[in-house]
């Protein structure tokens, strides 16, 4: 995990995360505080083969525009982008357009090898790591999109709390480690709350890490039910988690 924090917070960095699959890397979302992270950890944009982005606010598309510039003048390729067909035309006409257009012409593709993704439908991004987006609830018409990974592994965009897709991706699909995004204060009105989400059974509890959280998460250590907090600038190995 590159960073756990909220939009708002300062102290975990944006919730973003960098997937390694054998040789290759793959970047959920490249907000504000990418960029620094990723010099901190002892990445650069060069060793990223791909980037999948959830949906478009600032802690989630916020370092995008230097790491188009790096990747076209400083290492000289493009690099594949994931991304729902719905949000490429928002994402280029209402972020990055004004900051990477040097010429009247220009699109997305002059920077990135755009690979559209369409909404329930598995694709395979890496050799070994395919997705699914589910479309799910945050903010009132902005299309926002959650992750099914390799058919166990679901991680929340951002979304409102909602228990029946929960409950049917782990009773009915058989998911078995839910990364979930977490306001730790009421009202849940764009994301799923603390209080909420520690309504969730206990077996889909015991599968739930949060994520996603403000800067007072250490108050809530020991608070969240038998849900455990993701750590920021940590590793966890996806295999390990599903076979817990």
């Amino acid at each position: 995990m590159l960073g756990t924090g909220s939009a708002f917070a300062k102290s975990f960095d944006n919730n973003n995360a960098l997937l390694t699959v054998g040789e290759r890397r793959l970047m959920i979302d490249c907000g504000i505080t990418a960029p620094k992270t990723l010099f901190q950890l002892g990445y650069t944009f060069g060793d990223i083969d791909a980037l999948l982005l959830t949906h478009i606010h600032a802690d989630h598309i916020g370092g995008v525009e230097e790491f188009a510039f790096q990747m076209k003048f400083v290492y000289g390729r493009k690099p594949i982008l994931y991304i729902a067909d719905t949000l490429i035309e928002p994402l280029w006409e209402h972020s990055l357009k004004g900051g990477l257009q040097q010429n009247p012409g220009d699109t997305l593709a002059d920077y990135f090898d755009v690979k559209p993704l369409s909404e329930g439908v598995t694709h395979e991004l890496l050799p070994g790591l395919r997705a699914e987006l589910l479309l799910t609830r945050h903010i009132p018409n902005k299309a926002s999109y959650s992750l099914l990974l390799n058919d166990t592994f679901f991680y929340s965009g951002d979304m409102v709390f909602d228990l029946e897709l929960l409950e049917s991706l782990v009773n009915e699909r058989g998911i078995n480690v839910i990364f979930h995004d977490c306001q730790l204060h009421p009202p849940g009105v764009v994301h799923a709350c603390l209080p909420q989400l520690l309504t969730l059974p206990a077996h889909i509890q015991r599968l739930t890490y949060l994520m996603h959280y403000g800067d007072d998460q250490p108050d809530f250590v020991g608070r969240t039910g038998l849900m455990k907090f993701v750590e920021p600038h940590t590793t966890y190995e996806l295999d390990e988690l599903t076979a817990k």
